[in-house]
């Protein structure tokens, strides 16, 4: 008598169909009678997707399959098995007839003991496969519409500083205050260790106890607004808790050359370097960092002290002594602290800001009508038509919104700060701090012989 081992599964999806586990098994316990099969046992998996085979049941069958206990496993229907092309010949294939176990399945009215069998189970499983890909399809393009709506897609794992309230990220008050603070230590010269340190110390929460959550906290795009799918950023429905000056400002810090090349993770911190205006400064001619070393500021192309950072092997801008820069940085910046001549810095930037935008929603205008005047000179349908004007509606009230924004605004408020402070930081802060301070202000100086200038951070 053969002896078989009956398989069911359902998915939550399936709980209410066709396929619930006791339509599966009083339907396989008919065939056996019918067939004259002697049961084994019957393996049934509730509520596990076919998309893998990590399922018990299965598992355990696969076992008891390889100490010869069954002749043949039998299931309702193909895809009970696998949804995964990959997966059903595997089973079948590696699994069952490689132990000299048959496979056989009722609804399709066929078994691999015949070669017309054989051939189906390939057939079968390809549109099992077909099925499962367009789920995952349909399944995608919603959470990638969701994201274009801004709506955040973690579900109920919000992140810190967040909860999740219908459908929505809502600020936590007592997480966001936390997560505001993570940022102030790191952007203080703090190191990522010393910060999960300070934070575990202080909240005893185990929201903070180990490096990674520090440094993924850093990264998250979401508390400035964003919301992430695939790679592709949105704005996002819900209130930012970082604001973005910040955001750039300690991201760039975190992937700073000095911190990326340090030796050991104990050493990244934001300002390593033991100079003043370490990875700040750039050669105007050929476009490479200078590095500091035996008293001068130096080209990396001209001093060739790492291969990795030349880009001109001829290049021969100076070297600086490195107290004369430090000096001449300093007094640039103190001068300009103190006359208040940082606030036309200011207003300019802010003024061009808005000039581009302004520019960009006199472009989104001429689409608009554009399209309108190619409907009533083509065929094209209306329906099609609409959709593209929607579209550019919505990018010009995006842009509207970020100039009325624009215009409302204070100045940069960490530029600001920065500057007021500069000069007593100078004088009385440690070489972390003053570097901080320098960084917050200027984002990049260029060398051309014995020309300075330096970008300011706005």
């Amino acid at each position: 008598m053969i002896t078989v081992a009956p398989y069911v599964r359902v998915s939550t999806d399936n709980q209410l169909d066709n396929y619930s586990i006791e339509e599966q098994t009083e339907r396989l316990k008919a065939y056996c009678t019918a067939k004259g099969y002697q049961i084994y046992q019957f393996y049934t998996d509730g509520g596990f997707s076919g998309g893998n085979t990590n399922r018990p049941a299965l598992q355990k069958m696969l076992h008891d399959l390889r100490q010869g206990r069954f002749n043949a496993v039998i299931v309702y229907k193909l895809d009970r098995l696998s949804r995964s092309q990959k997966d059903t010949l595997t089973l079948i294939e590696d699994e069952f007839l490689a132990n000299q176990v048959d496979f056989i399945s009722v609804s399709e009215n066929f078994d691999t003991t015949t070669p017309f069998g054989k051939a189906m189970i390939g057939i079968l499983s390809v549109f099992a496969q077909l099925e499962k890909d367009q789920i995952t399809e349909r399944f995608t393009m919603g959470r990638i519409g969701r994201s274009k709506a801004g709506y955040f897609h973690g579900g109920g794992n919000a992140p810190k500083g967040y909860t999740y309230s219908d459908g929505e990220l809502v600020i936590n008050p007592v997480e966001a205050e936390q997560v505001r603070e993570v940022f102030q230590l790191f952007l203080s010269g703090k190191s990522i260790n010393a910060v999960a340190k300070l934070m575990e110390e202080k909240y005893h929460n185990g929201l903070w106890d180990n490096s990674s959550k520090i440094y993924n906290c850093i990264r998250n795009s979401v508390y400035i607004g964003m919301v992430k799918f695939k790679d592709e950023e949105y704005q996002g429905r819900h209130e930012p808790i970082i604001s973005k000056e910040d955001f750039a400002l300690a991201n760039e810090l975190l992937h700073s050359p000095e911190r990326e090349n340090a030796k050991s993770s104990a050493q990244k911190t934001p300002f390593r370097a033991n100079y003043l205006l370490s990875s700040l400064i750039y050669c105007k001619r050929c476009g490479a960092r200078y590095s500091a070393n035996h008293g001068y500021y130096k080209c990396y192309s001209r001093s060739k002290s790492s291969a990795q950072f030349v880009t001109d092997p001829d290049c021969k801008n100076d070297n600086w002594l490195i107290p004369d820069l430090d000096k001449l940085v300093i007094e640039e910046i103190s001068h300009i602290a103190v006359d208040g001549s940082y606030k036309k810095l200011l207003h300019k930037k802010e003024k061009a800001d808005i000039s581009e935008l302004q520019k960009e929603v006199q472009k989104t205008e001429k689409a608009i009508s554009r399209m309108i005047d190619l409907y009533q000179i083509t065929e094209i349908p209306i329906s099609q038509v609409k959709e593209k004007i929607e579209a550019l509606q919505d990018k010009k009230s995006q842009l509207l919104a970020m100039i009325e924004k624009a215009q409302s605004r204070d100045m940069s408020e960490a530029f600001v700060a920065a500057m007021e402070n500069f000069i007593s930081v100078m004088e009385t802060g440690g070489l972390e701090e003053q570097r901080l301070m320098i960084s917050t202000i200027v984002r990049a100086i260029y060398i051309d012989g014995r020309s300075v200038e330096l970008k300011w951070r706005i």
